[in-house]
């Protein structure tokens, strides 16, 4: 089950072009495009795919967000980034003449110290989306699937099939988590990579710790584990529930971080991933991940690292704003799936595009998707305000 990366770098983009083009994207732009899309041929659903029914609902036309009341719509962290941080970035401004090798290096050594790992286990990239599809350009531009939960965060499945790749959704267990024993089962002799989000996006469930860690621990002799760890900092038990011990043990994995989630910086772009010294060559043949990242950014991260009471205090607010966002669902009735991110995803007994429609006019925006035959919503973790306002719009809407 090895990859072959000898390809030449001229082979590697013939063959994902495809993929190579939609990166020229952003996430949001293309989401933008897709919905788009739906309009035109009036589709309520924005994806086919015979794989697998998750889906998600199409908007009606996407407001200017600084017009909303509520934006609880892309998980962000309404609280950062840290003044900490913000102080950082506008400093290191007056230095953007200069390259920032120096203080990226700095930042890799504190990470490294951080994660219990050397700083060759380390690559940095302009947020963790950038890496896990960088990852997949490599890894099925010469084919080969790709086995991940179902339903999961799509972008590295997306770029594994537009490289070359296909795609074995694995129905997550009853309680939501991975199915570990079925994903084992579907490898084969073409199974490139198995792929992880935990906690889980859109679910926002955790797989248990202990079988994660020993499945990985076991598995990754046979084939490589990508753990998309976005939103392991708001789990309950935070780093405890982490992977990354098992890169500084030597095994084939990766785990892929973001500072766009708890950090606040989303739209400053840094992340990086941890794995072997081999499998991180292979990717930097292809891309130059810390070329991609200003040096203001690298200063905020360094700066958010340092930051441990803005974190904690974000943490406890956004943990403050699902309990308030549990009992408007329990006072109603609702079933959701308890949360370990900064979102929840919970039932809707209408049509979803219907639901969006109608939370659209409130200035509340949020996100819809249908799988294993119920429509869920998906609303993020605001200030306590915009979750008052998601209250009050639900409360109408939700009779």
């Amino acid at each position: 089950m090895k990859t072959n990366y000898r390809n030449s770098r001229r082979e590697w983009l013939k063959k994902g072009a495809i993929a190579a083009g939609a990166l020229a994207f952003s996430p949001y732009e293309l989401w933008s495009a897709k919905v788009h899309e739906s309009h035109i041929d009036q589709q309520p659903l924005m994806f086919k795919n015979a794989l697998s029914n998750f889906n998600e609902f199409t908007p009606p036309k996407f407001p200017d967000l600084s017009t909303v009341k509520a934006r609880l719509v892309w998980n962000e962290n309404p609280y950062g980034p840290s003044s900490k941080a913000s102080a950082a970035f506008q400093q290191a401004v007056t230095e953007g003449n200069h390259y920032s090798w120096g203080s990226l290096g700095k930042l890799v050594k504190k990470i490294a110290r951080k994660e219990g790992v050397e700083t060759k286990n380390i690559m940095m990239g302009p947020g963790s989306s950038d890496l896990l599809e960088k990852t997949a350009m490599v890894y099925f531009g010469d084919g080969g699937n790709v086995i991940s939960g179902d339903p999961c965060y799509m972008s590295l499945v997306h770029v594994a099939k537009a490289s070359g790749g296909d795609w074995k959704p694995i129905k997550l267990t009853k309680d939501f988590q991975h199915d570990l024993d079925a994903m084992e089962a579907a490898i084969d002799s073409n199974t490139k990579l198995i792929y992880i989000t935990n906690p889980n996006n859109p679910t926002a469930t955790l797989t248990d710790t202990k079988k994660l860690y020993d499945f990985c621990d076991r598995i990754s002799d046979k084939v490589p584990i990508f753990i998309d760890e976005a939103y392991i900092e708001l789990s309950a038990g935070g780093l405890k529930n982490s992977m990354a011990p098992l890169v500084a043990k030597g095994k084939n994995i990766f785990v892929a971080r973001t500072f766009s989630k708890i950090y606040g910086m989303a739209g400053l772009r840094i992340g990086y991933m941890l794995g072997n010294e081999k499998s991180l060559k292979a990717i930097n043949q292809i891309t130059r991940g810390g070329m991609g990242i200003t040096g203001p950014t690298i200063a905020a991260a360094n700066a958010s690292l340092d930051d441990v009471p803005f974190i904690e205090d974000c943490k406890s607010k956004i943990t403050s704003a699902k309990k308030f966002t549990y009992k408007l669902l329990d006072d109603k009735g609702i079933k959701y799936l308890p949360s370990e991110t900064n979102f929840i995803l919970f039932p809707i007994e209408m049509d979803g595009d219907e639901f969006l429609d109608k939370i659209y006019e409130y200035k509340v925006v949020v996100r819809a998707f249908k799988f294993w035959d119920q429509n869920w919503c998906r609303v993020s973790m605001g200030t306590l305000e915009e979750m008052e306002y998601f209250a009050a719009a639900i409360n109408k809407i939700l009779v």
